[in-house]
């Protein structure tokens, strides 16, 4: 199977992009989709609190599944059972399951009502997804497991260690969900399983329960240190194992355009895994996950927009559906793309004026370019070197509230109408929130000092040329 990922923990998309991307998804490979929903999902009930105002509907949810199954996707539903639950410790309701209590990134799993507040969470999520035969129960990241007060007096009492508290935690949420979802398949991240010895898995009875994943993101990642995290699951007695590489979101909490060559290299490597498995047996492999990070954790700020991040995702998926990125895996790309060639070590796309894009969000990853690439420079050029500005609009005349800049009111306007034709079409795709954040993030820093330079600009000719203030 080939899962993208679609992390809604920041700049969800409205369903009504989602209808044209899921035919995309399937024309160039994919078989199925892992949301991750977060605080996106209708959560009802003593959940409520976990909703984010523009949280998806349960009519939502279920359009999404239906457009799904229209398109081939298999829907896998991620909730987290362990690690990177801030949007749910972050609300004073649930600051008493935290492991260490100055921090909301993990839960506390010798407090009774953790896992009762997951087999809620588990049973809503699961209850919206009928049709579904997976579910990822992530897992990954247990920042300070081990330091609250509680885990350092068991491990005290039961001469245990971290690994063992893991594993304990892991089995409960397992046995609810094989037990109360007969024959739903278990996914999970394997970063904190490569810390824990085999004896200790194999005690643990998980490997009956769970596939692990396991990721690497790097571009050019070592296959002979993938290959011994392989063998100790094999070991270990699990069946099967799954692995994620990476589309965007996994090159700087503030990147904001894909390097495309490094996130083509990261497939390469995986399909060097691939290639190895046989030596394995009988351990299978069974699919893999093309993560596309939104945010680094539930308080970072949003990475590249989805939008954006398209052209890397098609790269990805046909070069790990052709075994490879040939000629006739770039000629697909760029076809289904609407492109005429591209820049790989660049990472950038050459795009003639023909050749937009057809993809959805072309409009929007043209405009972030433009941001990126000409945006920021020719106003910071404009402040800096501009004749005009330089001699005849400087911060003396501004002060004093003198002078008649020329050619200073059509170049503002231009900027300005470019941002809100930006924003117009960030709100075509993105809930309020999302587009504010982005242009907050992204837009603002450079334009403000454009909108103060305009509004001292229209106040000056508003005065008429009149002699300099005092």
């Amino acid at each position: 199977m080939r899962l993208v990922h679609l992390d809604l923990k920041g700049a969800a998309p409205r369903v009504s992009y989602l209808e044209q991307l899921f035919p995309l998804l399937s024309r160039l490979g994919a078989n199925g989709i892992l949301i991750e929903y977060e605080d996106m999902f209708p959560f009802k009930g003593e959940l409520e609190v976990l909703k984010s105002p523009y949280a998806y509907s349960e009519e939502d949810v279920e359009w999404i599944q239906q457009l799904a199954e229209l398109h081939k996707l298999e829907v896998v539903p991620l909730v987290q059972t362990f690690g990177h639950v801030e949007f749910i410790l972050k609300h004073a309701k649930y600051q008493h399951l935290r492991e260490v209590e100055r921090f909301p990134n993990s839960f506390n799993p010798h407090v009774p009502d953790t896992l009762a507040l997951l087999k809620v969470i588990l049973s809503q999520v699961m209850e919206k997804h009928r049709r579904s035969s997976w579910i990822h129960i992530g897992a990954d990241e247990v920042f300070h497991l081990g330091e609250g007060k509680d885990s350092r007096n068991w491990m005290s009492r039961n001469k245990g260690d971290t690994g063992t508290i893991y594993l304990n935690h892991i089995k409960e949420v397992l046995d609810f969900i094989s037990t109360q979802y007969r024959g739903l398949r278990v996914l999970m991240w394997d970063d904190m399983l490569r810390k824990i010895s085999v004896g200790a898995l194999q005690e643990s009875g998980i490997a009956k329960h769970v596939s692990p994943v396991v990721w690497f993101y790097a571009p050019d990642f070592d296959a002979e240190q993938i290959g011994k995290f392989i063998n100790k699951y094999l070991e270990s007695g699990f069946e099967a194992v799954w692995f994620a590489s990476a589309f965007k979101g996994t090159t700087g909490p503030t990147q904001s355009w894909p390097p495309l060559s490094s996130h083509l290299k990261n497939q390469l490597s995986w399909l060097r895994v691939r290639e190895a498995m046989p030596r394995f047996a009988p351990l299978r492999f069974q699919g893999i996950v093309l993560t596309g990070w939104q945010r680094y954790d539930h308080y970072s700020v949003l990475c590249e927009l989805l939008p954006v991040g398209i052209p890397s995702l098609a790269i990805c998926l046909q070069t790990l559906v052709n075994g490879g990125f040939m000629e006739e895996t770039r000629r697909k790309v760029l076809e289904v793309l609407g492109f005429q060639s591209m820049q790989l070590e660049q990472s950038t796309w050459c795009v003639a004026s023909e050749g937009r894009g057809v993809f959805p969000g072309a409009e929007i990853y043209h405009m972030v370019e433009q941001v990126n690439r000409q945006l920021k420079e020719s106003i910071t050029k404009m402040l800096e070197e501009e004749s005009a500005i330089k001699g005849w609009f400087s911060p003396y005349h501004r002060k004093h509230q003198f002078g008649n800049p020329r050619n200073m009111e059509s170049f503002g306007s231009k900027v300005l109408n470019f941002v809100r034709d930006l924003r117009a079409r960030l709100e075509s795709i993105y809930f309020p929130d999302t587009v504010e954040e982005w242009m907050e993030e992204n837009v603002n820093p450079y334009l403000d000092p454009l909108r103060d330079l305009v509004r001292d600009y229209r106040a000056i000719i508003r005065l008429n040329a009149q002699p300099k203030a005092p």
